[in-house]
């Protein structure tokens, strides 16, 4: 009989910096096979040069790591995962932004064949604690870190020294059973983020907390200048959360990707055939999707 296959959970709140830290971990592989599980708001955007071939289903990457979707059926993905030719030495799974990873745990004790390795959750210093206390997304964001075997405080260049001192305490009363640790751009080593060997504590509540959030899909069939819709789209009054997505720039050149957390938004290179489209998602009550709509088409 094989060994369990180790799965690791990565959560987080949208946009603390999970997708970044799949692709250093990929990146920085050295050997070890990872295979990476996603279920979020759109397809996670693998970068380009790690991808070997692209399936249906299954990105293969470079150093005999592999990625793919769950949908809303982990335990079905799992077993096929179990069944690819090449064994993988670690199972990465990236929630939702707005997912508990201990329901996700749950899954995954009911599996023979795996075992859950510990729970990372991202944070992102310079806006966690105003998060944690919002009405509508602070429960999730402490039901999250209350999960947390490792909590990442990511984004640390963000924030100043003191600013910093005042969030590890805050996260040591938080989230007493985690260890912390701090990152800029979502690099931790690889030995750091995996091979925790927690064990998983019981979920109070299955599911996630996706029915808090809306969202929206803004076309990009037309070349557009990114930067003024960035500018735009990170207006406080129109309560977007997290954006995403891809368009072809003006003048001519590659496509590019588009990301915006909260206020800050930034601009990157993307792969050649990214779907076009940009996706915006908010708390639910506090989204506006009308004026969404006509700030981006007044930005254009």
């Amino acid at each position: 009989m094989s060994e369990p296959l180790p799965v690791t959970i990565i959560g987080g709140y949208l946009g603390a910096g999970k997708t970044t830290l799949v692709n250093h971990l990929l990146r920085t592989a050295q050997g070890r096979k990872l295979a990476v599980m996603v279920n979020e708001f759109g397809a996670l955007p693998i970068d380009e040069d790690l991808i070997e071939a692209q399936g249906d289903d299954l990105i293969s990457i470079a150093g005999g790591c592999v990625c793919c979707t769950f949908g809303s059926d982990l335990s079905a993905a799992l077993i096929e995962l179990g069944k690819l030719p090449v064994r993988p030495d670690q199972v990465v799974i990236e929630c939702s932004g707005v997912a508990i990873p201990s329901a996700i745990a749950a899954s995954v004790t009911l599996l023979e064949g795996f075992a859950p390795d510990g729970t990372v959750v991202l944070v992102d210093a310079e806006t966690i604690r105003t998060a944690a206390i919002d009405d509508y997304i602070g429960d999730t964001i402490l039901r999250q870190l209350a999960d947390a075997d490792l909590a990442v405080i990511n984004k640390a260049d963000l924030v100043d020294v003191p600013t910093l001192s005042a969030l590890e305490s805050w996260l040591s009363d938080t989230a007493p059973r985690a260890k912390t640790i701090v990152s800029e751009h979502s690099k931790v080593p690889l030995d750091i983020a995996l091979g925790l060997g927690a064990t998983p504590i019981q979920s109070q509540q299955m599911g996630h907390a996706d029915g808090l959030f809306d969202s929206i899909a803004l076309p990009c069939a037309d070349p557009l200048d990114g930067e003024p819709l960035a500018k735009a789209l990170t207006d406080p009054k129109l309560h977007i959360t997290r954006a995403k997505g891809f368009f072809d720039p003006i003048p001519d050149g590659p496509r590019k990707a588009l990301h915006i957390v909260g206020h800050r938004w930034d601009i990157t290179d993307s792969p050649p055939n990214a779907p076009l489209g940009i996706v915006c998602i908010g708390v639910k009550g506090q989204f506006e999707r009308d004026l969404i709509r006509k700030t981006a088409k007044e930005a254009l």
